[in-house]
């Protein structure tokens, strides 16, 4: 009996996590990695090391492989076009995987469909972002590189065409290169709407949840998000179904939201992967957002979506000024008997994300404190 090969494109935790998700099925793997060191790479057996970025290694990654998937977007498009003519299963194909490429390509399709945004208009000057927002209700105004940005990188706030040239178009040197200019949202919370969607159009929701921010970086995920109507709710997961449909998305989608002070909802940014606002499902779903995503590129029929527990918290682990975190195992899971660990194998660096925990229970508020604890824990910040 042989099983299929998937191609991993993109060594990181997602990778790491959805190669887990695998093994049971017997699903085999193979990872391009940009180092052996690679989060992935330390437990995928079928490496190989190379450049993303360069079209012959990818074509020699590909043999062998019944479908290539990804951990991250930033493979260039023109590779992803000649990969699909060369005949490789490529899922997300290209002409889905561009709209997370590209912000300004995302808007543009985002605003065709229908799908309520934040409003933005591409610049390429301080003296054009000084024009946006006088089209709206002034400074401040948010900037992003179109291309390339996460996790807070790529996003600045700016209060003034001079802050705009000060801290983007001269010290950045974007002087001449499309930017994306959004109005700053009166949002009350971030959401994220998760869906997975196969090649022939089955496709699973999973329920809204919370995605709280700190310094631009995902901190803690409640799943289900509370206290949202559940007519909201409904919304955001229709949503995410509709720009999974309209941009043919195979895999997991991410669709992050803004929820705002009068009830509504804004689509923020895409994600076509893996995302860290679906972590909480390792534990919490019946079917996980990384087991769905193999099921999905391999057009198997997908997976429950629901959840295990009433609620689900996952709170990111950020390295600090402690970089010995398996001697704090032994108080984390003594403390909970119920905590679940997931580490990446990286090494700990200041403000890095390096693994995350997921707690679940009957009580919001006891599995929020358990969550931030342990997370703490591991991190040093507490240390009792």
């Amino acid at each position: 009996m042989t099983f299929p090969v998937v191609g991993m494109v993109g060594g990181g935790q997602l990778a790491r996590m959805t190669h887990e998700a695998g093994i049971p099925l017997g699903i085999r793997f193979k990872l391009l990695s940009d180092t052996p060191q690679d989060s992935a790479a330390q437990v995928v057996s079928d490496v190989v090391i190379g450049d993303y970025r360069d079209l012959e290694t990818l074509r020699a990654f590909a043999r062998g492989c019944d479908v290539i998937t990804f951990d991250h977007e930033h493979v260039p498009t023109e590779h992803l076009r000649a990969l699909e003519a060369d005949g490789i299963t490529v899922r997300p194909g290209r002409e889905a995987l561009r709209h997370a490429q590209d912000k300004g390509v995302m808007r543009a399709k985002l605003d065709a469909i229908g799908a309520p945004c934040p409003r933005h208009r591409i610049v390429s000057d301080p003296e054009d972002v000084a024009r946006f927002a006088a089209e709206g209700e002034g400074f401040p105004v948010v900037l992003k590189t179109v291309r390339g940005g996460y996790d807070g990188k790529g996003v600045w706030l700016v209060r003034s065409s001079k802050e705009a040239a000060e801290q983007l178009f001269e010290r950045r040197g974007f002087a001449g290169v499309p930017v994306l200019a959004e109005e700053k949202v009166d949002f009350v919370r971030e959401l994220a709407a998760n869906i997975v969607r196969s090649p022939h159009g089955q496709a699973v929701a999973y329920p809204v949840v919370e995605s709280v921010q700190v310094d631009g970086v995902c901190d803690t995920v409640i799943a289900p998000a509370p206290d949202l109507d559940p007519e909201l709710a409904g919304q955001a997961q229709e949503l995410a179904l509709r720009i999974g449909k309209e941009l043919d998305v195979v895999g997991h989608l991410a669709v992050e939201l803004f929820e705002t002070a009068d009830g509504r909802i804004l689509v923020n940014e895409l994600a076509m992967r893996p995302h860290n606002s679906g972590h909480w499902t390792q534990d919490g779903a019946v079917t996980s957002q990384f087991a769905n995503h193999v099921r999905a590129v391999l057009d198997l029929p997908l997976g429950d979506p629901r959840p295990r527990a009433r609620w689900t918290v996952m709170a990111n682990v950020l390295g600090g000024d402690y970089p010995d975190m398996y001697s704090a195992y032994l108080h984390c899971m003594a403390r909970d008997p119920q905590l679940k660990i997931h580490m990446y194998g990286k090494d700990v660096k200041p403000g890095r994300k390096v693994g995350h925990v997921n707690t679940y229970g009957d009580d919001l508020a006891d599995v929020r404190e358990r969550a931030a604890h342990a997370a703490g824990y591991l991190r040093g910040t507490i240390t009792e």
